[in-house]
This record gives structure tokens, sequence and C-alpha cells, in this order.
């Protein structure tokens, strides 16, 4: 599979900047980017590459396989939409996420210019780039406006 482009990649750094700022610098978690690998489940093992998650301070220290996989389940993870992702590549990693037991998957579209926020036992909540948006149960004080996200 190719590589994600530069929109993609400026993206995922706002996003991760964003969550550094609001959450990591604030002692809420810690951030990870880049696709990062998580171990969701054994038997057989599914193992994903998140484009940024955050993992809450209540679920620190984080465990890692011997591989170096993380095994702490985020609580928030983020995806960018590439060019080689498809709808239902898309919707599978989403599920697999929210079985898994993370709590909010972002799915972030440069190409809409759109975030959609899924929940267990939630409709997705569809954001567009003229809205903020914030996760208070996670990280107290974020307030993510997307037009900033998006500006490319």
């Amino acid at each position: 599979m190719s590589p994600p482009g530069h929109i993609h990649g400026q993206v995922e750094a706002l996003l991760a900047n964003a969550l550094v700022e609001a959450g990591q610098k604030q002692g809420h978690g810690t951030v990870s980017c880049g696709e990062t690998g998580i171990l969701l489940w054994r038997n057989p093992d599914r193992v994903v590459g998140a484009d940024v998650l955050f993992i809450t301070a209540a679920s620190l220290p984080a465990r890692h396989t011997r591989e170096g996989y993380l095994e702490t389940i985020p609580d928030l993870v983020v995806e960018v939409v590439s060019k080689n992702d498809t709808q239902p590549y898309i919707e599978r990693k989403v599920g697999d996420y929210l079985r898994a037991g993370v709590r909010i998957v972002w799915v972030a579209d440069p190409e809409t210019r759109t975030l959609t926020e899924h929940r267990r036992d939630a409709k997705p909540r569809i954001f567009s780039a003229g809205e903020s948006i914030s996760l208070p149960e996670l990280i107290p004080g974020l307030s993510l406006s997307l037009m900033e996200v998006f500006d490319f």
C-alpha cells in the first residue's frame, strides 16, 4: 500500500498537536501518533495501526507486547482517511476499535472536511469544518476548531 499524502499527514499532525496541548501537557493522559500498533485482541491476533491515539491518565502506565505493540486499549483513536482507504475498510476498523473497548473513535476526512465521532451504542455524529469538538469526559478543556484542522 502506498503511503498517505501530505494533507493526510498535516491533518494527523494538527489533531495530534491539539491532543498533546490540551491532554498530555495538562496531565490528562498521553498521545501517540504515526501508525502506532495496537493489539486489539488475541487468537487470532488483531493488530492495527492508529494515526493518533490518546490514553487517559487513569489507564497509565501503558502495557506493551513483546513486539512493542500497545496492549493497553486507548480511550480515543483518530483515523485520518487516506486515498487508499475504502468505506468498508474504515467501517471495519472503527467497529474493531469499539469492540476492543476504545471509548471514542474519530474519523477525520480531509476530502469532505468532516470529522465523524463514533461511540459504542450511539449513532455516529458528523462535525463539519465550521464546528468545534470537545471531549470533556476524556480531556477537560479541549475545544478543537475543525476549521483549523482542515485549513489547507
